[in-house]
């Protein structure tokens, strides 16, 4: 029992946990050792057949930020609808802070916050009087849900916005309110589906430094599913990529670019290039791959970007190519996604909207 204002006492669900209502947690000491999200051959197949995820085994650590990328329809949806107790695994197991998904779902509920990407606010309501809503749904009322709202408020650098109709919020204070509200109960994990997507680059980063705030006073772990290869590199201390319903890379950002053949990359485009010219840049020195993208443009990787971009160029003048555009630049994500999937991140993006929207082909992600 927690006694609360006006002198009568409330039976808190959350206490049951020592500190979970202190905003700040007091950090654990052996954290850093502890593996907060666990699946072991974890797997969804769907009526039908349909093997959405395939056996997945990956462990969290506490504090981590996590990336989970994958093609659309590679399973990373349904892999975090699994951790969230929103879908149950056909095999295998996945724990939260140590509990079970399937046997222990109300505990694990209790420890994880969760921001979708389509983010539902009620537009009549204030930033502030969302917060302090948010925090009677878990038993923290009166004098306290007013001070934890404005707590998480001056977390997420809405206080001179908290007293305005959310309607008025420009897209990223929404993701950012959206965010706090997903911090009221003090959760241990937090899972975040594209938390940037349709964000301008001026909110992007925002909520980036937001999230580097969160990080750094609070003792959270996140899991982010992003389409942003540099959202990932900024942000993430692992990822995982997953491709068919399985797991084909996970590692630091670093290691993951070390891992790809090829230390730099040249995007050049040409005018005139004769139909075998992929061939002749696959031929040069130090070159692992050559991408055509189209419209004259190439994507190339190489162990050795100066020697490479010293052929490419005498080539070109032997060939009478035009070189409208080079640079060169170290590997990125993108070529990792690339090496281990196969295909492009933001050719997939397309292939989604083009989906999803066919009547607007121009609209771009």
């Amino acid at each position: 029992m927690t006694h609360v204002d006006g002198g009568s006492d409330l039976n808190y669900s959350l206490q049951a946990e020592p500190g979970i209502d202190e905003l700040d947690r007091i950090p654990d000491p052996d954290g850093a050792n502890r593996m907060v999200i666990a699946a072991r051959s974890l797997t969804r197949t769907f009526k039908g057949g349909i093997e959405a995820v395939r056996g997945i085994d990956l462990t969290v650590e506490a504090g981590e930020v996590f990336g989970f990328l994958g093609p659309n329809g590679a399973g990373k949806t349904t892999t975090v609808r699994m951790f969230c107790t929103l879908l149950p695994p056909t095999d295998g197991t996945a724990t939260i802070a140590g509990y079970d998904v399937v046997r222990d779902a109300a505990q694990v509920r209790r420890r994880i916050g969760v921001a979708l990407q389509e983010i539902g606010l009620d537009p009549v309501q204030t930033g502030r009087e969302l917060l302090e809503l948010q925090c009677g749904l878990y038993g923290i009322t009166g004098k306290r849900a007013k001070a934890r709202a404005q707590q998480l408020l001056e977390l997420v650098g809405l206080t001179d916005a908290a007293d305005r109709f959310t309607k008025t919020y420009s897209g990223g204070m929404k993701r950012r309110l959206d965010l706090a509200s997903a911090l009221v109960h003090q959760p241990e994990v937090l899972f975040l589906d594209e938390p940037t997507t349709g964000l301008d680059p001026v909110s992007r980063v925002a909520v980036w430094e937001m999230l580097g705030n969160i990080k750094a006073k609070r003792q959270l772990t996140i899991l982010i599913t992003t389409h942003y290869m540099d959202e990932a590199d900024r942000l993430c201390d692992r990822i995982a990529i997953v491709d068919h319903g399985k797991l084909v890379a996970l590692d630091t950002p670093p290691a993951l670019k070390a891992s790809v053949p090829g230390s730099n990359v040249i995007e050049a485009q040409f005018d005139n290039a004769p139909p075998d010219w992929e061939e002749r840049l696959k031929k040069l020195s130090g070159v692992t791959s050559v991408q055509h993208e189209g419209a004259g443009m190439y994507r190339i990787l190489t162990g050795d970007g100066s020697r490479t971009t010293t052929q490419l160029v005498e080539s070109a003048v032997q060939a009478g190519v035009k070189i409208r555009s080079l640079s060169v630049q170290n590997t990125t994500l993108d070529d990792v996604f690339v090496h281990y999937t196969g295909r492009q991140l933001r050719d997939e993006l397309q292939k989604a909207y083009a989906f999803v929207m066919p009547q607007r082909p121009g609209l771009q992600p």
